[in-house]
């Protein structure tokens, strides 16, 4: 599986008691901040985190298929990823590998703080709306192909150059993946949802800073300095949802995520995403899910 070619390290608990399972830096070559090499059965990344169960990483994956098809979920979505497809899974999702054996190809995991945050910005490493699957045409992977191999020999080779000029050399044959992986993102949901609509971009990022405290249409309106009306156009052009049915769609994702990754009581997990009082925050829930909140976290566990 694609998950087995990544290897043990610790898991942690973050202070809002989602447990995650970091990047196991001692268990690079090197000790450096990445890792890559091929995707193949028989091999695990930590013992606690069963991959046919959902779970978190607090680092990126990104998977090159040369197999397929394979289904993998990503934040509650199913993708199909085929031979030629990539899947880039950022710090703070939670996915959940399928029991086929189809994950056939080239794995790469990289730890946050390994680039400079001006490559960070450059490449849009935390840009979550961005699509995690990407089907690049043949002269895109053909490049992305090549970059990778190259990443990969500049990884194994540990005898060439001393362990600070190695990791420099990684930290640019790195970047130079991943400034091509991000322009076929960009590009893919630019395809996607049209020209962009600098009204829905502003939106969408206040949205992601703000949801678990604002629901309100009319506060983000006014926030931006937009009217309702020139926000609900902008969102519907662009996604085709509602400015509302945008924020909930986040507002429950994040929910999904504190019950699948916490133990923490179900009134506090609907307080952290804007409800205090429980009873609305499980109303919320079924409506959008038609399930309880505790009947998802069942399913999960």
């Amino acid at each position: 599986m694609a998950g087995r070619t990544m290897q043990h390290g610790d898991s942690g608990q973050g202070v809002d008691g989602i447990r995650t399972f970091p990047f196991p830096v001692e268990l690079s070559v090197g000790g450096v901040g990445m890792q890559t090499g091929p995707m193949e059965a028989g091999r695990t990344w930590h013992a606690e985190a069963p991959l046919e169960r959902v779970h978190r990483i607090d680092f990126h994956v990104v998977m090159l298929f040369d197999d397929g098809p394979v289904r993998h979920m990503i934040d509650f979505a199913e993708y199909e990823a085929s031979a030629g497809d990539l899947l880039w899974i950022r710090p703070g999702q939670v996915h959940r590998f399928s029991r086929s054996d189809g994950y056939r190809g080239t794995v790469l995991t990289m730890q946050p703080g390994f680039l400079p945050r001006a490559t960070v910005e450059a490449t849009g490493l935390y840009r979550y709306d961005l699509p995690p699957l990407l089907r690049p045409d043949a002269p895109r992977l053909a490049a992305l192909r090549a970059s990778l191999a190259q990443l990969r020999r500049e990884y194994e080779d540990t005898a060439t150059l001393p362990l600070s000029l190695h990791t420099a050399v990684l930290r640019h044959s790195l970047t130079a993946f991943l400034l091509r992986l991000a322009h076929l993102a960009a590009s893919s949901a630019e395809a996607a949802r049209g020209p962009s609509d600098t009204t829905f971009t502003l939106f969408r990022d206040a949205v992601e800073r703000d949801f678990a405290t604002n629901h309100s249409v009319s506060a983000y309106a006014d926030s931006l300095g937009y009217s309702r009306r020139t926000l609900v156009r902008a969102v519907r052009a662009a996604t085709g949802q509602t400015p509302k049915s945008f924020i909930d769609k986040r507002v429950v994702l994040e929910a999904k995520r504190l019950l699948a990754h916490t133990d923490l009581p179900i009134g506090r997990v609907g307080a952290a995403v804007g409800f205090p009082d429980a009873a609305n925050f499980s109303k919320f829930f079924h409506q959008h899910t038609d399930v309880t909140p505790a009947a998802f976290r069942a399913e999960l566990r």
